[in-house]
Formats: structure tokens, C-alpha cells, sequence
């Protein structure tokens, strides 16, 4: 049992040097992928809401913004992303007249 520490303890002794170097290098590409990871889901989230912020159908005047219908002409597909592009949107008339 003696001999199999003295292995283990010369084993230790003779990995040491280069466990410094290589957790230094494991905890830089841990914080270096975690980066990675949230500059790309910062980067997909702005792509994400650029894209829903081209839905119409506020501006619409056929929008109703009724919980039981949003949109008498596309109940289906009113404010998803099915919408951009709809050819029946009309821009509403909301000027106040004075």
C-alpha cells in the first residue's frame, strides 16, 4: 500500500507543471465560449425582434385590437410573422380632426 502512494504521490509531482498552464488554458476557453455563446444569442435576438417589428398590422386600419379578433380580413395570421407582407393592409387614417 506504501508503494502505491509513493506512485501516486511521484505521479502528482510529475503532472504538477503542467496543470497550472492547462486550467489556466480550460478557464480562458470556458470564458472565452460562454462569450461566444452570448454575443450570438444577443445577435439572434436583435435579428429576431428587427424581424417582428416589420408586422403591419398595428398600423392597419382593418386591426381591430380585440381579444376575439385582432383582424376581421386575416384572423389567422394577424400580428405573427405570416403578416409581413400582406397584401390586404391599409395604413389607417387616425388624423384628429379640429
Amino acid at each position: 500500500m506504501a508503494l502505491f502512494f509513493s506512485l501516486l504521490r511521484g505521479l502528482i509531482y510529475a503532472i504538477q507543471p503542467f496543470l497550472t498552464p492547462l486550467c489556466f488554458v480550460i478557464a480562458w476557453g470556458i470564458v472565452v465560449i460562454v462569450g461566444w455563446s452570448m454575443i450570438a444569442a444577443l445577435r439572434d435576438g436583435v435579428k429576431q425582434v428587427k424581424q417582428l417589428h416589420q408586422i403591419p398590422c398595428a398600423d392597419c386600419q382593418f386591426f381591430t385590437n380585440s381579444h376575439y379578433l385582432k383582424c376581421p380580413v386575416h384572423p389567422s395570421m394577424a400580428l405573427s410573422e405570416e403578416a409581413i407582407g400582406c397584401r390586404d393592409y391599409q395604413a389607417s387614417s387616425q388624423s384628429s380632426d379640429s
